[in-house]
């Protein structure tokens, strides 16, 4: 149930990419202030296609999609950037030709305002990469530096929310790590995140909340410690038993 707190909220989402078949049949997710959640689930649960819904890339076919107290159902991406979400796609998530510079400057254009160069500096302390690699063109960083090229494009505008689709996917474990220990950064500095996950165990220990997606629907939520504690959870999406942390 929705609170004072709650920053966004999916309500019973009905959502495909074609007509009459369903990836999503029903799902629903709070995301509170200052909140790290993750989505969890095996591959074809829907994950992606709920953050994409959320986003307004896949428009419900009915239920609701709330940020504060404004209906965003319906609104477009740009849209929706605008009024405070930020979004870093699992795939493509950089302008390969442009230089790193180049795509910070069009992540802040939800904000007008913004003063670019003072925000690309607060960034640069974050991912150094963005003062080290400014004029390299994106699509010539490793797949783990592009990932830190396109978090903080998503930052540029100060979001109040971030949205992570699979951050991790594809990348060495130097970078799993980095990627991980940034998205705890970003949380200290005020920014609520959510974030799809298959590295489920690593996700949700770094989380306060999660949900767990099979077959488009919500099977299990709750506290991430508490998710990772059950067996059946464990055995059916985490990979089996946790181990002992002594």
């Amino acid at each position: 149930m929705a609170d004072e707190a709650t920053v966004l909220m999916a309500e019973d989402i009905v959502a495909g990419y074609l007509p009459e078949v369903d990836v999503l049949r029903g799902v629903s997710l709070i995301v509170r202030e200052g909140e790290v959640v993750t989505i969890v689930g095996p591959n074809g649960a829907g994950k992606s296609t709920l953050v994409k819904g959320l986003m307004g890339l896949v428009p419900p076919r009915s239920g609701k999609v709330w940020l504060g107290g404004e209906d965003l159902t319906g609104l477009s991406a740009h849209t929706i950037a605008r009024k405070g979400v930020g979004y870093v796609p699992q795939r493509s998530n950089v302008f390969p030709s442009l230089t790193v510079e180049e795509n910070l400057e069009l992540g802040a254009i939800p904000r007008p305002d913004l003063r670019v160069r003072e925000r690309m500096e607060e960034l640069a302390e974050l991912f150094p990469i963005l003062r080290h690699r400014r004029s390299q063109r994106a699509g010539t960083l490793s797949g783990g530096e592009r990932q830190m090229v396109a978090m903080a494009r998503a930052l540029m505008p100060e979001p109040n929310v971030l949205i992570l689709d699979e951050p991790s996917a594809g990348l060495a474990p130097a970078y799993v790590d980095l990627v991980f220990e940034r998205v705890t950064d970003i949380n200290r500095a005020g920014v609520t995140v959510l974030m799809v996950e298959q590295n489920a165990r690593a996700a949700l220990a770094m989380s306060d909340r999660g949900y767990v997606l099979d077959l488009g629907k919500n099977r299990f939520d709750g506290p991430a410690e508490s998710l990772l504690d059950d067996p059946k959870i464990a055995e059916l999406y985490l990979g089996g038993a946790r181990l002992n942390d002594d």
